[in-house]
C-alpha cells in the first residue's frame, strides 16, 4: 500500500559512463578518451560520433579522473608583473579565452611589481599543479627557466626572448623607429619621446627598445635628441599628462611632435596640449603604440601590436608543445601595423621651417 501523501519510490539513475559512450558510438573506450580530451589524433568521423553520443547521453568529462589517468592537471599558469595595466590585462584576456576554448583552467600569479616575484618562481610554480606556464614581459634567468623545465613545466614567454623557451613578441626597436620616422616624414624636426623607465634585468626591455628606436631614427635623420625632451613616465594617463604639460609650457622651446611609447601616455599628452590651448595636430602631432580603445576617442595615430593576439598565440604554442609538436625555443615575432588617424599632421610651427 502506498504511504500517506502518495510518496513514490524513485530508482536512482546512474550517470552515463565512458563505456556507455563507447558502446553508443561504436568505438573503443580509448578512442572516446582521446576524442574528448582533444589532445591526441582521432579521425574527424570518429570524433564526431563520440561527441554526438556524449551529447545524447549527457556525458560530462570528469577532469579529475582524466587528470589522474593522464598525469596532467589541464591547468595553465599565467605570470604577470601587474594585472591593473591595459597591456597585461589584454594579453591575459587573450590567454584566458584561448584556454577556455581548449578546455583548460587558468591559475593567475601577479607579481605586483617585484613584491611576490621570488615567492611565485621558487614556490607556487613548482608545486606540480600546472601543465605549463605563460610568462608575460618577464625576463627570467636561465636558472629560473631550467628550474621550471626540471619540474616538467613547459614555458612560453610573451614580450621578449627566454633562454630555452619559445616566445611571442613584436619588434619594439622597429616600432620605435617607425613611429619616429612617421613624424620625421611629416616634416617634424623637434620631436620628443615619452617613455617608461628602464626595465633592468627583471623585465623585457620594451621601454628601452622603443626609446632606442626613437634615437636611431633621429640620428639617421641627423636630428638632435634633447635630453629634456626624453621624458620618463609610468605608462599612466595622469603621469603623462603632467609631464607633457610641463614640457609644453615653454612657448619658445618646445617640440612640435611627441612619440609616446603607449596610447594611454599619448592620450595624456594630447589632453595636456589642449589644456594649454594648443591644437592637435596643428601645433603638436602625437603618435602612440598599442591600439588601445582610448585612441579612437582621441583620434590617435598608433601602431597596433595586436596585444590580445599575443596571448592567444602563446597558448597556441603551449598546446602544440603539450601535443608533442613545435617545441623549438624560437622567438615568434608578430607584425605591428600602423593605424593613421588625425593626431599627426605636417609640421607647421615656424620654428621648424
Amino acid at each position: 500500500m502506498a504511504a500517506a501523501g502518495g510518496a513514490r519510490n524513485h530508482t536512482p539513475v546512474n550517470p552515463p559512463r565512458l563505456q556507455d559512450v563507447a558502446t553508443l558510438a561504436g568505438v573503443s573506450t580509448a578512442t572516446v578518451s582521446r576524442a574528448l580530451s582533444g589532445k591526441e589524433h582521432v579521425s574527424a568521423r570518429a570524433r564526431a560520433k563520440v561527441q554526438q553520443a556524449a551529447q545524447e547521453l549527457g556525458f560530462v568529462v570528469s577532469y579529475h579522473a582524466s587528470s589522474l589517468a593522464s598525469g596532467r592537471s589541464r591547468n595553465i599558469g599565467v605570470v604577470l608583473p601587474y594585472v591593473d595595466r591595459w597591456y597585461f590585462s589584454t594579453v591575459l584576456e587573450g590567454v584566458a579565452g584561448a584556454l577556455i576554448e581548449a578546455g583548460y583552467d587558468l591559475s593567475l600569479y601577479n607579481f605586483e611589481g617585484d613584491r611576490y616575484r621570488e615567492t611565485v618562481l621558487t614556490d607556487f610554480l613548482l608545486r606540480k599543479r600546472l601543465d605549463a606556464a605563460v610568462a608575460v614581459s618577464l625576463h627570467l634567468d636561465p636558472t629560473d627557466t631550467e628550474q621550471l623545465f626540471s619540474a616538467g613545466i613547459p614555458l612560453v614567454g610573451v614580450g621578449g626572448t627566454l633562454v630555452g623557451a619559445p616566445t611571442i613578441s613584436i619588434d619594439d626597436l622597429d616600432v620605435g623607429r617607425r613611429a619616429t620616422e612617421h613624424l620625421i616624414g611629416l616634416g617634424h624636426r623637434r620631436i620628443a619621446h615619452l617613455g617608461g623607465a628602464e626595465e633592468g634585468k627583471r623585465y623585457f626591455p620594451m621601454s628601452n627598445n622603443r626609446r632606442a628606436g626613437y634615437e636611431q631614427a633621429m640620428a639617421r635623420a641627423g636630428l638632435p635628441v634633447q635630453p629634456a625632451w626624453s621624458l620618463i613616465a609610468d605608462y599612466t594617463f595622469t603621469d603623462a599628462y603632467h609631464r607633457t604639460k610641463n614640457l609644453l609650457a615653454d612657448p619658445i622651446d618646445r617640440p612640435t611632435a611627441i612619440f609616446a611609447a603607449s596610447d594611454e601616455m599619448a592620450a595624456g599628452a594630447i589632453l595636456a596640449a589642449r589644456d594649454l590651448g594648443l591644437t592637435v595636430p596643428g601645433n603638436l602631432s602625437v603618435i602612440g603604440v598599442d591600439a588601445h580603445p582610448i585612441g579612437e576617442a582621441f583620434g590617435l595615430t598608433t601602431i597596433d601590436q595586436h596585444t590580445r593576439q599575443q596571448g592567444v598565440r602563446a597558448v597556441g604554442r603551449l598546446l602544440e608543445h603539450l601535443a608533442g609538436e613545435n617545441s623549438e625555443p624560437t622567438n615568434e615575432v608578430l607584425p605591428a601595423h600602423f593605424v593613421v588617424r588625425n593626431s599627426t599632421g605636417p609640421a607647421t610651427d615656424p620654428i621648424d621651417t
